[in-house]
Formats: structure tokens, sequence, C-alpha cells
């Protein structure tokens, strides 16, 4: 199991280390015929759900919660597309049990992964076409698991059924479209996609939150529901905290918050040359500066 990552709060940390952990525990699960801890479950999505509500600090803990090259990779997986997903429902308007139920499924949709060989999951190498049959029996196999564990909603079952079918039709395992898609796998089928982009199983990089956000909005109504990809955007922008950025002034700053009616005019501490004291400029209140891209450090 991948160690806590850090975090600018020890209860948030140790809240995404339970969250690994419990998700971690479900291989076991799948592998015997013990009964399958429903009640625990919602009771953590629940604490998710309220920290999410409370602060960012969880929702960008888990964007620097990389994978190492010794962890359990569907454990750290699930957990930040939990996260995320639990984010995107909440600003859709989801709450009470249709918001728990949606957090339940994610934690449990990648579980077939599990029965497959660890080279399928990690997918180091192109896939033949067997073995990438194989990979995309997984929503089968996962949705088989949940329901043998006798989840408290169909709901969830079919989320998890469902999480890699697109908006045309051009997903799996059924070739679902539009409004035939249940709206949780919506949500976490671009969950889901948005934490391989940035976090994908070791050896390979991720790619910077800014880059994983344009490539999903290019693919507009092609893959994904315009309605989430504007959701998606919303909440994490193309510059989240802590991304160096350079203005139209040709200063060079640092995101510190977000805006979230403004997403592409966070507030931006400024580095000034010669080195003097940062200042902090919201660029929600200055229409006439903005950024021009991201800084490589």
């Amino acid at each position: 199991m991948a160690p806590a990552p850090e975090a600018s709060n020890d209860a948030v940390g140790a809240l995404f280390a339970r969250l690994m952990r419990f998700i971690g525990t479900t291989r076991e699960l799948s592998m015997s015929r013990d009964p399958f801890p429903w009640a625990a479950l919602e009771r953590l999505v629940h604490e998710v759900a309220d920290e999410l509500t409370r602060s960012d600090d969880l929702f960008w803990l888990t964007h620097r919660a990389l994978p190492a090259a010794n962890a359990d990779y569907l454990a750290v997986h699930q957990s930040r597309v939990a996260v995320i997903a639990l984010r995107l429902a909440r600003g859709l308007g989801y709450d009470g049990r249709r918001l728990r139920e949606l957090g339940m499924a994610t934690c449990l949709f990648d579980v077939g992964l599990w029965e497959l060989p660890e080279s399928v999951v990690r997918q180091a190498d192109p896939l033949s076409p067997r073995t990438q049959d194989r990979y995309r029996s997984h929503p089968q196999l996962s949705a088989a698991l949940v329901r043998r564990w006798g989840p408290p909603s169909e709901v969830i079952v079919d989320a998890v059924l469902q999480h890699h079918e697109r908006e045309q039709g051009q997903g799996y395992p059924q070739g679902l479209k539009g409004a035939a898609v249940h709206p949780d796998a919506k949500i976490i089928g671009l969950a889901d996609t948005y934490a391989a982009l940035t976090a994908p199983p070791p050896p390979r990089l991720g790619r910077p939150a800014h880059e994983a956000i344009r490539e999903i909005v290019r693919s507009q109504h092609r893959v994904f529901d315009p309605v989430l990809i504007k959701a998606l955007l919303a909440e994490t922008t193309l510059f989240p905290p802590g991304t160096p950025v350079r203005l139209s002034s040709g200063e060079i700053g640092r995101v510190v918050a977000l805006n979230h009616h403004h997403p592409l005019r966070p507030r931006i501490e400024v580095m000034t040359k010669p080195p003097a004291a940062p200042h902090t400029i919201d660029l929600a209140d200055a229409p006439f500066l903005y950024i021009t891209g991201p800084v490589a450090t």
C-alpha cells in the first residue's frame, strides 16, 4: 500500500490514507466469501463528501497523491477517482443518498481488474487484441463482484458496469450512448479518465493537470457530456493551485486559489524581479490581466 501522501492538514491526509486502505481490502474480499462491509463504506464516503464540502484540501491532496512504483496502483487510482467524482457530483447538485451511492460505486468501479494479471492492469506495453479484450472485460467482472456482495442499491451496479460507456456509443461493454448511460457512470468515467491522464500506472509519467484538461476539452461531444466537462473545468481549472504561470504583464506567479465561477482567472501570488515581497492578485478583479500559460519548472 502506498504511504499516506503529504498533506497540508494531517486529518485530511489520514482520511485519504483510510480511503486507500479500505479500497485495498476489497482485493482480499474479491477472493473470499466474506460479507462486504457496506455500512462502513457508506460512512467513509460520507466523511469524504463532508470534507470536500468543508474545504479544498482533500481535493488538491488527491492531485498530489501519485502512485509509487511499488504501490497498490488500483487502490491509489480508485481513491483518487472517488474524491474527484464526489467533488464533481457535489458541484452538479448531488447530495444525500444519491451522493453516497455514487461514492460507493466509485470506490469499487475497478475491482474486477484485480482478477486480471498485473501486466494487463498497468498496460506498460501496447496490448494485443486478445489482451485488450481481457482488459475490456473488467466492467462486467467488477459489476459481478459488486452484485455478489449484495449492494444496498442497484444504482451502484449500473454505475460500475457502465463507467466505460461513452457519449456517442464508442464505449464498452454494451456500446450505450447518451441518455442510456447512467449519470453516475458518466461522472465516474470522466473522473477515471482525468485521474489516469494525470497519474497513470508506473513507470509511465502523468501529464500536468492543464494538459489533461485540454485533452478532455478537445473531445467535447464525441466522448463526454459537455455539462460534465464544464463541471470538471470549474473544479480543476487548467491551472491548479501550486501551478507556476506567466501573466500577460510578463510577471511570473503561482496559483494559490481558484475562483470557481471564473476557472481561468484564479488568485495569483506574483513573484517580482528583483526579488521582493510577493503580492497576491485576484484575476477575477483584474480584467486586463490574464494567464498566458504555465511555466516549466
